[in-house]
């Protein structure tokens, strides 16, 4: 079992991001969240199968078209029990 926490920075608030990485995260079943934050980066707490949560980070990283991702930093920890399943948007 994977946890993440991670800040995507560049451009990647106003181009279905959020939506993006909600409904892929649904597709192979992990829980967390995903919200904008104020500085302009995306931030978001996954947890899952390891081979789930690799996938997610790996479209995390190209991100929807429109977007520009121009880094991934962790964050610290979340614990797994407070992360949401269904995966969600949240603000």
């Amino acid at each position: 079992m994977a946890v993440v926490h991670i800040a995507v920075v560049g451009s990647v608030q106003g181009v279905g991001f959020r939506w993006y990485v909600r409904e892929h995260a649904r597709r192979v079943d992990v829980a967390g969240w995903v919200r904008n934050n104020a500085d302009g980066s995306v931030e978001l707490a996954v947890a899952g199968d390891d081979q789930a949560v690799s996938q997610l980070l790996a479209l995390v990283r190209r991100g929807p078209s429109g977007a520009v991702v121009e880094n991934v930093r962790s964050l610290a920890a979340v614990p797994e029990s407070e992360l949401p399943r269904p995966f969600n948007i949240i603000r």
